[in-house]
């Protein structure tokens, strides 16, 4: 038996993620996401897991990393509307965290979305009931044969790698990931794991970012120059995440320069993300939680909650709206009034999923955007990328393959241009074989077995033999030299397996006698 790995969603795209491996006939489906910027196919394609319909036959289980829409938005959809009754899995955060972002989405469903498609906030706790919460590097059995462990991935809160085994045969999905902490949580950690696969996002599989503090500086300093002119600031983000790192950023600038321009936070979504936040210290970074007995870091004293009477208020002010995608919801509204104003300023997110408005506008400063056919937009805003983002880069990803030197590599989660280039850097430079499927393509891939076996005497004796290797190598006053000896034996041997199921024996090759039955 071997690992098959279907791609269902974010293969050769950012957008909803979903995988479905089989390991030695265990099927487990990572994530289980929506696409937000194709409202004609937002959904994985869930009749290649079964054609009959029959999904509790055909998974053992489901595994979530994280709250985000594109992770888990589909999730309700496929256990209420399509059936799907067996255990799925995810840390505690991710469980609290999911309804919030999952009945905010619900609010503004994505247009053109038919009505077969659709579920209802009933539908949402009907299958957040069916969660079982796990901590990290807790060991669950789901069954006699498959066992799971979740390992912090930071990113967002709550967000965990997946690790998998049945028998010998192992698999990691990363889901996404950051291996450089920020100023609220800290660096993906990870054992050191035997592994025949590894499926990791590469969002930024070619992008190596610069320092911090430069994107930090680089942000603030257009922020402060547009509000200092009397201009308006919209930060498009999500509630949970990105909301809490720029806030804090800001909270500590407007500090420092005693700035008195009102921060605002739209809805009740992003208050109730921060009390979450205040909730959960012991996911965020070190530094965080070592300041919590004297200071919540999510104690916002500069910040207030935004009225919708206020989008045309005079003066300059600073407002968080989700989503952040600008694809739907209070953002794009705000932006619609906004952004035809060269006072004005839009920051966006560092990664936009395609089809979406945020895409649109990172891809070049458009003079105009259609929102629909009808509906067209003048655009005189100053557009300003956020640089820094809660997914790894290029070398936190090869640092992390380097480390785990898996068997395999599976690359999800990223454009395809980007892809091809960090496959052929993986196969190059760490002699792994890597793919890069698109949806709804199939990888197979050989999985470990190890054996149980006798050894015979002769065997044995070979392997007694040392065989010293010598080295000179400088001390670290460079004024002597030290003798290393390495013992660097291989004994070779037979693996004997016969047909009347005794148990297999390595023997010394001048042992074997030549018998057909074996």
């Amino acid at each position: 038996m071997g690992i098959d790995c279907l791609v269902l969603g974010a293969g050769q795209e950012v957008g909803k993620s979903c995988a479905v491996v089989n390991i030695n006939g265990k099927r487990i489906m990572f994530d289980c996401g929506m696409h937000m910027g194709d409202p004609k196919h937002p959904y994985p394609d869930f009749s290649r897991i079964s054609k009959t319909g029959d999904f509790d036959g055909a998974l053992t289980c489901i595994i979530i990393t994280h709250f985000h829409l594109d992770h888990v938005a589909a999730l309700p959809y496929f256990t209420e509307v399509c059936g799907f009754r067996g255990p799925i899995y995810m840390t505690h955060p991710t469980k609290a965290l999911a309804p919030l972002m999952l009945k905010d989405n619900l609010k503004h469903m994505i247009n053109g979305m038919g009505d077969k498609e659709k579920f209802t906030s009933d539908d949402i706790d009907s299958c957040m009931e069916k969660v079982i919460a796990v901590d990290l590097k807790q060991t669950i059995r789901v069954d006699e044969d498959l066992e799971i462990r979740a390992y912090y991935a930071g990113h967002v809160i709550g967000a965990a790698m997946f690790y998998a085994r049945v028998g010998d045969a192992s698999v990691l999905y990363t889901g996404d990931y950051n291996m450089t902490p920020d100023r609220h949580l800290g660096a993906a950690q990870i054992d050191r794991l035997p592994l025949d696969l590894v499926i990791t996002e590469s969002t930024y599989g070619t992008t190596i970012r610069d320092s911090r503090f430069a994107h930090e500086s680089e942000f603030l300093k257009a922020v402060h120059t547009c509000v200092a002119d009397g201009g308006k600031v919209l930060i498009p983000t999500f509630a949970l995440g990105r909301a809490q790192e720029i806030c804090i950023l800001l909270e500590d600038y407007w500090e420092r320069r005693n700035l008195k321009v009102p921060i605002y936070f739209s809805g009740g979504l992003t208050i109730q993300a921060n009390m979450y936040s205040k909730m959960l210290i012991s996911w965020t970074s070190q530094k965080v939680k070592e300041a919590y007995t004297n200071h919540n870091a999510f104690d916002f004293k500069h910040v207030r909650t935004f009225d919708r009477s206020l989008i045309h208020a005079p003066g300059p002010c600073v407002l968080f709206a989700t989503p952040g995608w600008l694809n739907t919801g209070f953002s794009l509204e705000v932006f619609k009034q906004w952004a035809t104003s060269e006072m004005n300023l839009v920051t966006l997110p560092g990664q936009c999923i395609a089809g979406t408005i945020g895409q649109k506008l990172m891809s070049g400063k458009p003079k105009k955007i259609d929102l629909d056919p009808e509906t067209q937009i003048d655009v005189r805003c100053q557009i300003h990328k956020l640089a820094f983002s809660p997914h790894t880069d290029s070398k936190g990803i090869m640092d992390l393959m380097k480390f785990l030197s898996p068997k395999h590599v599976i690359l999800v989660h990223g454009e395809k241009p980007k892809m091809v280039k960090l496959k052929g850097r993986i196969e190059s430079e760490l002699g792994i074989p890597c793919y890069h499927p698109a949806n709804n393509e199939t990888v197979s891939i050989p999985s470990t077995h190890y054996v149980r076996a006798d050894a015979s005497a002769s065997f044995i004796n070979t392997t007694l033999c040392p065989n010293f290797s010598f080295k000179n190598s400088a001390s670290e006053d460079k004024c002597t030299s030290e003798l290393q000896i390495c013992d660097v034996r291989v004994s070779e041997g037979l693996l004997v397996m016969q047909n009347n199921n005794q148990k297999p024996n390595v023997i010394h090759q001048d042992d074997w006698s030549g018998k057909t039955d074996t």
